[in-house]
């Protein structure tokens, strides 16, 4: 970042170990068009499990991981119109953006070619870019969101990721349709997110896992309408042809042909999860019945202020677990260990490392 700008104090991977220990920076200086942001709760998602740890190859060490910021804003650039001292906002996994591309002028600014990450990305001036787990971020005004009121801000902070990964995949695919049948896959961090959003679209939402004891929670919790275990192969079968769309929310590594054989023809296939191994996926799969497989990343900033105006008016937040800055490297074990119902949220403010 620039020099000369906010000292904080935060958590950093310094190599592919992914261990996290404190780490002391310098936010950029503001500029005219910039929000200072105190940072309250930031999620841990499984990006930054696979960043921290360079399994997609890309970490610039040291990292500050983080991507999931609800915080109150402390100072506002002069240019600043849209947020003032003392508003409650979001910041997520992108934080500027060229502007002038097709995507940008078209509104999908999170498509930019020179997108510029939230953590372990590049920023204008060509330093690296540091996440929310820290004291403090400073983001231009047109990359910052505002939580709406009445929901709660550590419970929000995955929706600033997760929550628009699976709100956007609905609503670009058309698959926020009353009465539409969608297939949710894994009930983690985004799955059970697009079981909640699903339902308040007033979708038939069935859950697919590859773990039996997760139907009650599905079932009796989320309010899911069914329940696939996806190793079982007669209900599997007994299912097939019957869904209009399915969200991948799985990222670890797992075969997608059986899964595709549950969409209707012309049935939509949206991969959010990200697995570092590749998909498996034979021709036939998809032209059998002409199939789509689609991916989507996150989702514009237009998209998460929806999405955040759609959660507040029907109280949709996440499940988390809270925990303090100096619990963050046993949470990633055993996020590694899906051990977890459903994301962890780091309470930065409320921490001393």
């Amino acid at each position: 970042m620039e020099q000369g700008g906010k000292t904080v104090l935060g958590l950093a991977a310094r190599d592919a170990s992914g261990v996290l220990s404190p780490f002391t920076f310098s936010r950029r200086v503001q500029r005219d068009d910039d929000v200072t942001i105190k940072v309250l709760f930031c999620g841990l998602c499984h990006t930054d499990l696979h960043v921290i740890k360079n399994e997609w190859g890309n970490a610039m060490y040291p990292v500050v991981p983080g991507h999931e910021v609800v915080g109150v804003v402390t100072d506002v650039g002069r240019g600043v119109t849209k947020f003032k001292a003392g508003d409650t906002v979001g910041v997520g996994y992108f934080v500027d953006a060229c502007g002038a591309c097709g995507s940008c002028r078209a509104g999908h600014e999170n498509y930019c070619p020179e997108l510029v990450l939230a953590s372990n990305g590049v920023d204008r001036d060509g330093a690296a870019t540091r996440g929310g787990f820290s004291d403090a971020v400073v983001v231009s005004q047109d990359f910052v969101v505002r939580v709406p009121d009445g929901l709660p801000p550590d419970a929000t902070a995955p929706l600033l990721c997760a929550g628009v990964t699976v709100y956007s995949s609905m609503v670009q695919f058309a698959l926020n349709e009353p009465g539409k049948r969608l297939g949710v896959v894994g009930l983690g961090g985004l799955g059970h997110l697009a079981v909640k959003f699903g339902k308040a679209f007033g979708l038939t939402v069935t859950v697919i896992s590859s773990s039996p004891g997760k139907r009650e929670e599905a079932l009796g919790r989320l309010g899911a309408d069914a329940f696939l275990v996806s190793q079982d192969a007669a209900q599997m079968k007994a299912a097939a042809g019957t869904l209009d769309g399915i969200i991948d929310t799985v990222s670890a590594g797992h075969p997608i042909v059986p899964l595709l054989a549950l969409l209707k023809p012309m049935g939509q296939m949206v991969v959010v999860g990200a697995p570092s191994t590749p998909l498996e996926l034979p021709a036939y799969a998809i032209i059998t019945g002409g199939r789509r497989v689609a991916g989507n990343g996150v989702g514009s900033i237009a998209d998460c202020q929806k999405m955040l105006d759609f959660a507040g008016e029907h109280g949709i937040t996440a499940d988390v677990e809270v925990v303090g800055m100096d619990y963050v490297n046993t949470a990633i074990e055993r996020l590694e260990r899906n051990d977890v119902r459903y994301r962890f949220v780091v309470d930065v403010a409320g921490s001393k490392l």
